[in-house]
């Protein structure tokens, strides 16, 4: 499970952000320290933990800060609430808790409570529940005019995210509200998607993309909300091994590599 894991966060790092960094209004050097912290990045997963895998992720940790950075000082130039720049500032912005778990993780140490195979799978949540899903959510809602619906998404997926990163503080029932939260925004960008975005798309690659992607959602989140709720309940729920292999894996090939492809064909403004 380790292997597969380490791969969903390769996927993450060297693929899905750096193409979804080219949808966004970013400069060149911001997407060339990325690739420059992901490559040691990435490789710190196949190295055993310790001080070597440590420095190695410690370099990708500051590719992710420099993100961040470039959120902070994006978000002082436009000085905007609207609801798609929400979700580009998010998408951003959570790489960083991918980076900075990935240290404590490589070095084989707890954080905050955490134990390292835990802080494995923030690293890959926050690639794809973090970076993918909210660019998707500003992508759809830059699409299709910024119609209630899509406002909703535009909103509802940062906050859903925002939510569960809470909840590993507060406890379960806080993060089954951000699962729900995050589930309901993601449903939405599969819906408009599928409703909207697709409606107008003539190619037949990027159609079936976009569908894949759209599609992938209703299965995914279902997950995603049962595993919550039996987390907070007791009721019986997946592994966390079944969800890496299910959720993890459909979400990373299904929902973001897909959905960042299809929207790369369609070459929309940067947002």
């Amino acid at each position: 499970m380790t292997t597969l894991v380490n791969v969903i966060i390769m996927m993450g790092m060297l693929v899905v952000v750096p193409a979804g960094l080219r949808l966004i209004d970013t400069p060149p050097w911001v997407r060339l320290v990325w690739v420059a912290g992901a490559v040691p990045g990435a490789g710190s997963l196949w190295l055993p933990r310790g001080t070597a895998a440590m420095v190695l992720a410690i370099v990708y940790a500051t590719a992710t800060l420099t993100l961040a950075s470039h959120a902070a000082m994006r978000a002082w130039r436009h000085r905007s609430l609207a609801p798609r720049e929400v979700a580009v500032l998010t998408a951003l912005a959570t790489p960083a808790v991918a980076g900075l778990s990935l240290v404590w993780e490589r070095a084989g140490h707890w954080l905050l409570g955490f134990e390292p195979y835990i802080l494995a799978l923030t690293v890959a949540h926050f690639h794809f529940a973090g970076f993918a899903a909210a660019l998707m959510a500003g992508l759809v809602c830059h699409a299709t005019g910024e119609r209630p619906l899509s406002t909703a998404a535009a909103l509802t997926v940062p906050g859903g995210t925002a939510l569960v990163l809470l909840g590993y503080f507060v406890g379960d029932w806080a993060e089954l509200v951000g699962a729900v939260v995050l589930t309901a925004g993601m449903w939405l960008v599969g819906w408009l998607t599928w409703t909207e975005v697709r409606r107008g798309v003539s190619d037949r690659l990027t159609r079936v993309l976009l569908s894949t992607s759209a599609v992938i959602l209703v299965a995914t989140m279902a997950l995603a909300l049962s595993w919550a709720l039996g987390e907070a309940t007791g009721l019986p729920h997946p592994s966390l091994t079944w969800m890496a292999a299910t959720h993890g894996v459909c979400n990373a090939a299904g929902f973001a590599l897909c959905g960042v492809a299809a929207w790369r064909r369609l070459r929309p403004l940067p947002l």
